[in-house]
């Protein structure tokens, strides 16, 4: 799902991967974009990263699982 949305925002979807760490209880899930694209995936005052993390986790939710989005250059 992450990888899919943060395709269709950057200029090079072919750069966008998504890692899983565990975390104990939680997962983390890292999300690579080409440093071209940081400010695409973060947004204006940080929207749309908020959008993409508020998806993750309400996901998870669903899943009783605790999930939690890192975005990384």
């Amino acid at each position: 799902m992450v990888v899919e949305l943060a395709k269709g925002l950057v200029e090079k979807p072919d750069e966008v991967r998504v890692e899983a760490e565990d975390e104990g209880a939680k997962t983390v899930l890292c999300l690579y974009v080409a440093e071209d694209d940081l400010g695409r995936v973060i947004g204006r005052n940080g929207r749309v990263a908020h959008a993409l993390r508020a998806l993750v986790r309400a996901a998870a939710g669903e899943r009783g699982a605790r999930m939690s989005l890192e975005i990384v250059d």
